[in-house]
């Protein structure tokens, strides 16, 4: 393995658990309708024997800043799609509208909002652990390289200076995203 390898696994595995964040983020709930609520759920559908991703099987859409709707391609998954948000973790009740599902999204309290803002806070401390682990990967690789002469006294430390600079950047990048997603969130 050359620097340049170990740099790029470095940074895709950095890149790939911002990714992550920014999907669990989406799965947030702030207030306003977003398709992202909804669109990864996985839906059991009864008569095509199997579970698949809603935004396979429907259109999701937001007609107002209080509402999701969801438009099955097929109508006779509207049961299967009701049922499985209503046992969701999103607490919202799904309600049948002729040929679609409707989704009111409530106004959030004051303490539901501080909630959120915790499992925000969270979430963003998991992925530095994330960032953290492949900034640790990074540095075994440049230790291996020193050991199999591949790199210099000198080499190591300019390789080490450049993961510790990946692992800033995203650091940082994980901090700006969790302090807009907290604004976000607590804004009325």
């Amino acid at each position: 393995m050359d620097e340049e390898t170990l740099l790029l696994e470095v940074e895709t595995s950095m890149e790939e658990a911002l990714e992550h964040m920014l999907t669990d983020f989406g799965g947030v709930r702030t207030g306003k309708a977003s398709p992202s609520l909804v669109d990864n759920m996985d839906i059991y559908v009864a008569s095509y024997g199997t579970s698949m991703k809603l935004k396979s099987i429907a259109v999701v859409s937001t007609p107002d800043a209080r509402s999701i709707l969801i438009q099955p391609f097929d109508p006779s998954t509207l049961n299967d799609i009701k049922k499985a948000i209503a046992e969701s973790r999103l607490n919202i009740t799904p309600i049948i509208d002729a040929r679609s599902v409707r989704l009111p999204i409530p106004e959030l309290s004051g303490e539901r909002r501080k909630e959120l803002c915790k499992y925000v806070k969270s979430l963003a401390e998991d992925t530095k652990v994330r960032v953290r682990a492949a900034r640790k990967t990074g540095m075994d690789g440049i230790k291996k390289m020193k050991a199999d002469n591949i790199l210099t006294e000198d080499g190591v430390r300019t390789v080490e200076e450049k993961v510790q600079k990946l692992t800033d950047k995203y650091t940082k990048k994980i901090d700006e995203l969790s302090e807009a997603k907290q604004k976000e969130i607590m804004t009325v």
